[in-house]
């Protein structure tokens, strides 16, 4: 411990708002924070109890604290963060890939050239965005030669052409260079490309419809398959970025945390639609409550820089107590700009902090995958088990099923590199009582591991099962069949609260069920291969449950008859998309109402 004498400092500490900043005792700067009052906030670093460990390890570095006390805590917000971009203190949050975000420019010109774009806007021109990744620039900018082919190459290029070039030979512009298309014509092509870009597609996915009808009747069939290709792939755009009309724009936060760590993600909308997402994992963070995990990490996000996407609406997924303050110091920071901040939010909001929550959820998953953190918990799980040897191979099972029907065992295979996905398999469990998870386990256990007996196959080092005590006897009795001796079998159940952290587990030979600690690394590793299994065990199910019922389900659906359902196809161009499509796409089909459409919806996918 520092020989600070923080008694005698927390004496002479102001109650005013303001910055403190703390140092070591080779007078490195350790950390700086704003308070809106500064004896209460750095007296709770001395508390004798209750602090994370990344804040004890930061007291015990405290040689010195030094404050300013400022007017206001908006104005305290605004010089923590300019001191936290001059210093980069080691205990500060830092957004290392925290590079400009990319943009879609249309430039100004007769014929405009539309290309992918980074940086401060400094040409004459329109940009869409910000985009959360190049990726999704690319993306989008292929739909766009695809559909509206408009010119890609620079002014040198265009001016210099006698002939066309490879683009407009496989179908991705249209020439303008050579004169292969009016003016009049290219101009309309990019006003249907910036409404595309600005959420505004309906009337474009109505004037498809008039022309690929149009071209039915003139028998040019060809065509007509072209643009239903065009309608299919819009409408399928359209799904994906949930567009509710023309308006909104927001940014939308969903923190999420496990034992080991936590992310946040934010999911960028502009007119409506779901541009794309970029996930953080600060480990940087004094605070174990996700709310306050959440406001600082929003502080840095919008006032680390001057350069942000300030939106109409920010919106998270954990009420923000400093939420008026922030948005003050943002109307500082850019000029008047005031957006509003809420979390409990309904409709379309609510669906997408949902997918927010997803994304942050797969994204912490994956982040808690990589080869580092599962070397440690390796270790950690030998230890725990008090095995003799070091794992290397971990298999997990599960079962999935909605009562009894379409009965599917997942097996999931993780290494120290992380998921094997090519070992992953899926078994069909047929013969047995709708129901039985006991004899689906039997059954999916033999299927996988007969191959042992003539030495074929690969062999777990320990076989981690998702259920209890039940479920391990089925493993003993199959290894026992089978001959196997040499694999360690352990079963997870949820335990009486059900909640993660508080899983019970059963080891083989051990009658007695014992417990780790929610912050074990060990049970990090469980949890993630149990979790791993579940996964793949519910989307192997849906997928053979939707396509034992796929035909079935759509020509028995209530209220649909022949012409409505053609009208359907119609619209979106095959049985596959209407499954696909959601209540609100489903609404905009011609003789279908709000109420037929969720009945339509909720028939097709009886499991939501």
């Amino acid at each position: 411990m520092s020989e600070f004498d923080a008694k005698a400092f927390l004496k002479t500490l102001s109650v005013h708002p303001g910055v403190y900043r703390m140092y070591d005792q080779d007078e490195q700067l350790l950390y700086v924070g704003k308070a809106k009052n500064l004896k209460n906030r750095v007296s709770s670093y001395f508390r004798t109890s209750g602090l994370s460990l990344k804040t004890q390890a930061l007291v015990s570095q405290i040689a010195r604290i030094e404050f300013t006390v400022t007017s206001s805590e908006t104005e305290a917000l605004l010089l923590e963060q300019t001191q936290i971009k001059e210093h980069r203190p080691p205990f500060n949050i830092l957004m290392r890939d925290d590079k400009s975000y990319p943009y879609i420019f249309i430039s100004r010109s007769d014929y405009p050239q539309i290309e992918f774009s980074r940086g401060r806007k400094k040409r004459s021109g329109r940009y869409f965005g910000p985009y959360p990744n190049s990726t999704a620039v690319k993306e989008t900018l292929n739909m766009i030669h695809k559909v509206f082919r408009l010119r890609q190459c620079d002014d040198n290029f265009f001016n210099n052409r006698s002939r066309p070039c490879l683009q407009h030979q496989i179908e991705r512009c249209s020439a303008p260079c050579v004169d292969l298309i009016s003016d009049e014509d290219y101009q309309q092509d990019v006003r249907k490309a910036e409404l595309f870009l600005q959420g505004r597609s309906d009337e474009l996915l109505e004037q498809l419809q008039v022309q690929m009808d149009a071209a039915a009747v003139a028998l040019e069939f060809e065509l007509a398959a072209h643009l239903r290709d065009q309608l299919i792939q819009l409408r399928k755009i359209q799904e994906q970025q949930y567009v509710y009309g023309e308006q909104g724009d927001a940014d939308v936060f969903a923190l999420v945390s496990r034992p080991g760590g936590f992310a946040v993600s934010v999911l960028f909308v502009r007119a409506g639609r779901v541009l794309g997402s970029r996930h953080y994992f600060p480990s940087d963070v004094l605070s174990d409550n996700d709310a306050e995990r959440l406001q600082a990490f929003l502080n840095h996000y919008y006032l680390a820089s001057d350069n942000r996407e300030i939106p109409a609406e920010i919106i998270c997924n954990h009420a923000v107590s400093d939420g008026d303050m922030l948005i003050a110091a943002i109307g500082e920071l850019y000029k008047g700009k005031s957006p509003s901040l809420s979390s409990n939010v309904r409709s379309h909001r609510a669906r997408w902090v949902q997918l927010a929550i997803t994304n942050a959820e797969q994204a912490l998953v994956s982040h808690l995958s990589r080869k580092g953190t599962l070397e440690g918990r390796f270790r950690a799980l030998k230890e725990a088990l008090g095995l003799d040897f070091s794992p290397d191979r971990l298999e997990c099972f599960d079962i999935s099923h909605s009562s009894g029907e379409a009965t599917v065992a997942s097996c999931v295979v993780l290494g120290k590199d992380g998921p094997i996905k090519s070992e992953y398999r899926k078994f069909n469990i047929e013969g047995i009582t709708p129901g039985d998870d006991y004899a689906a386990m039997k059954q999916a256990l033999t299927r996988r591991y007969k191959r042992l007996q003539s030495g074929d196959g690969k062999k777990p080092d320990i076989l981690v099962l998702d259920g209890g005590k039940g479920q391990l006897s089925q493993a003993r009795e199959v290894f026992t069949e089978l001959g196997v001796t040499d694999v360690v079998l352990l079963a997870v159940s949820k335990g009486s609260t059900r909640k993660q952290g508080f899983e019970t587990l059963y080891l083989e030979n051990n009658d007695q069920e014992f417990d780790l600690e929610a912050d074990s690394k060990a049970l990090h590793l469980i949890e993630q291969v149990r979790d791993e299994a579940h996964r793949f065990a519910v989307a192997s199910h849906r997928q053979r449950r939707d396509n034992t019922r796929r035909t079935s389900r759509f020509e028995s659906i209530p209220g649909v008859g022949p012409k409505r359902r053609q009208a359907l196809l119609r619209h979106f161009g095959g049985q596959r998309e209407v499954l696909n499509a959601s209540i609100q796409e489903l609404a905009k089909v011609s003789g279908i109402s709000k109420s037929l459409a969720e009945q339509i919806y909720y028939h097709l996918h009886p499991e939501q």
